[in-house]
């Protein structure tokens, strides 16, 4: 899933028209972001019902919570502050999110096993030699803090920052992410109690997901911002289409 949002193939730096994208690549990046999308929209508005975090098992109205996101709610009964509620649209948000998230776990499921299939996983995103040494880690942080990207706007493989960023996502965030989806199910916590004792309890839960959300949603947007900044209309293209020019276009 990771690395579908910007994966890179053949050298068409130096292949003009070549095939960049292969059309696995660019169904999947396309799914993945329609999946989000539709992730986000609902998730936040379940979280509109009850903008309230807790740890442990339990948590209600009458809890102390650890974090509350200062905003109205679509519930009466919940405090916020505020004068007002907002209308409740928990019953197609939560069908949507419900659904998305099946769709994206089926996404990731056959991108993972594409990319351990096809050797991508280990060819494009492990680090290479020489890629975790401090010297090289703080030379790559460094250039990307100071936007100082002009190596990265003909690179045709990943950097070192991408290359964790994305196993982060693929084996930390997404998977975590689907834990403590699940164990917020009354299914799920019947069946596997344990699973749900693991992460601190059903409202544990709730609050990692909540934190794990805003990390994936940081991954989206400083990889928006990375690619236009290493030429939008030219990754656009590439990703539609599939194929790159080795003219970089004009803003």
């Amino acid at each position: 899933m990771a690395d579908s949002f910007w994966d890179q193939g053949e050298d068409s730096a130096h292949n003009p028209g070549r095939l960049r994208h292969r059309a696995a690549v660019r169904i999947s990046h396309w799914l993945n972001l329609l999946c989000f999308l539709a992730l986000l929209v609902s998730g936040v508005e379940i979280l509109i019902s009850h903008p309230r975090f807790y740890w442990g098992e339990e948590g209600n109205v009458n809890t102390k919570p650890l974090l509350q996101i200062p905003i109205p709610s679509s519930r009466a009964s919940v405090p916020t502050g505020y004068g007002y509620v907002l209308p409740d649209q928990n019953g197609w948000s939560r069908a949507l999110h419900f659904q998305s998230a099946w769709v994206l776990l089926f996404l990731a499921a056959a991108y993972l096993g594409y990319s351990l299939y096809s050797g991508h996983l280990r060819r494009d995103l492990a680090p290479r030699a020489g890629d975790l040494a401090p010297a090289a880690l703080m030379d790559s942080i460094s250039k990307h803090l100071r936007f100082d990207l002009a190596s990265e706007r003909g690179a045709t493989t990943y950097n070192v920052l991408q290359r964790l960023s994305y196993l982060a996502v693929l084996f930390v965030l997404f998977p975590l992410m689907i834990w403590t989806g699940l164990a917020m199910s009354p299914a799920f916590v019947a069946a596997a109690p344990a699973a749900v004792t693991a992460l601190g309890g059903h409202q544990s839960a709730r609050t990692i997901h909540f934190f794990v959300t805003i990390s994936l949603l940081l991954f989206v947007l400083v990889h928006v911002l990375m690619v236009s900044l290493t030429g939008f209309r030219r990754r656009m293209r590439a990703m539609i289409t599939g194929r790159d020019s080795a003219v970089e276009e004009q803003a």
